[in-house]
């Protein structure tokens, strides 16, 4: 288990978090708490376990984060999760997707906060890493503060000490979820207030944090800031975050990449490993593409990375032709 303080960490995210992602982040910044997509119990259960429990060592420290409402399913699931060596176990309980909540979990969990609490019980008492709980503030429309701490009260009776909060509500009818991420009020102060109420248990805050600033902000009332989207668009943005948060030297001890160039040199091994396993370029390099936001040559990198006739070649000196590009730039 890491014992990595959870200063920092970006958002599992469906659709984007995945290995090559992580690693990717991982290149950029050493320290930061990474997290997969979400991946439902039914999933690893029925499916391709090995695919689904799938990940690089350079990601560590990296949790995994179930979808599902079934405890004993949960627990069987959080075995394999710590039988392949991820270092947190985190139960969703704060996605508002319709589809999710036809599979009875996410958002729609926290109006069950007893069968959440025997969700994490049985995971607990399942594994020895951590057991967390991502959740929002809320539900619909209901802006009460007793609601988020009944559920926080009823789940941290089970066994759960660290909770990942999205400062928003969920509204589970009428909202897609890039609407529930960008519609209904952050409010911060309310997970401030939790921390307090709860001075315990670790408290990580989510929703619509961009800057140094913001962090440094929230840092002074929880424990830790979580990240979402915009490490993907602006992932450069994560090397200075980590520098603050952890200080400018690896846990490894291993170098320190100084320039966007030197990212993606660091991960050649891993992804030439890759390309000889038959993964394309394209899935490997779409997390690279905001890597020059707003630099010289961006532009044309982006090109180069996005371009099938580059891409279908699947060898590294596609990379070099793209990093090429901004040099000139």
């Amino acid at each position: 288990m890491s014992a990595r303080p959870r200063t920092l960490s970006v958002a599992p995210m469906m659709d984007w978090t995945d290995t090559y992602c992580r690693s990717f982040h991982r290149a950029l910044a050493p320290n930061i708490w990474l997290y997969t997509e979400m991946v439902t119990t039914g999933a690893l259960i029925h499916g391709d376990r090995a695919r689904f429990l799938s990940y690089d060592d350079c990601e560590h420290p990296v949790a995994y984060q179930l979808g599902g409402s079934e405890p004993d399913d949960l627990a069987q699931c959080a075995k394999w999760v710590e039988q392949a060596g991820f270092d947190e176990v985190n139960l969703n309980c704060g996605c508002p997707s319709e589809r999710v909540q036809r599979g009875a979990f996410g958002a729609c969990l926290m109006a069950e906060p007893k069968l959440v609490a025997d969700c994490v019980k049985a995971m607990v008492d399942a594994v020895s890493i951590d057991v967390t709980v991502k959740h929002r503030i809320g539900l619909d429309h209901n802006e009460s503060e007793s609601f988020v701490h009944d559920f926080i009260g009823q789940v941290g009776e089970a066994g759960c000490r660290i909770f990942i909060v999205h400062a928003r509500n969920a509204i589970l009818k009428g909202l897609s979820p890039k609407e529930n991420r960008e519609i209904p009020p952050l409010r911060y102060d309310v997970v401030y207030r939790l921390r307090k109420l709860f001075p315990d248990y670790t408290f990580i805050i989510n929703g619509g944090i961009q800057t140094a600033d913001a962090v440094r902000e929230h840092l002074q009332h929880v424990d830790g800031v979580m990240l979402g989207r915009h490490g993907w668009h602006q992932p450069w943005d994560l090397k200075a975050l980590d520098a603050m948060c952890y200080g400018t030297q690896r846990v490894d001890g291993g170098a320190v990449p100084e320039t966007r160039a030197d990212v993606l040199r660091l991960m050649r091994p891993l992804v030439e490993r890759w390309l000889a396993a038959g993964i394309p370029l394209r899935v490997i390099a779409k997390p690279w593409l905001g890597l020059f936001h707003g630099q010289p040559g961006g532009r044309l990198f982006r090109q180069v990375l996005s371009d099938p006739k580059h891409l279908n070649r699947n060898d590294w000196d596609v990379v070099e032709t793209a990093i090429g590009k901004c040099s000139a730039g």
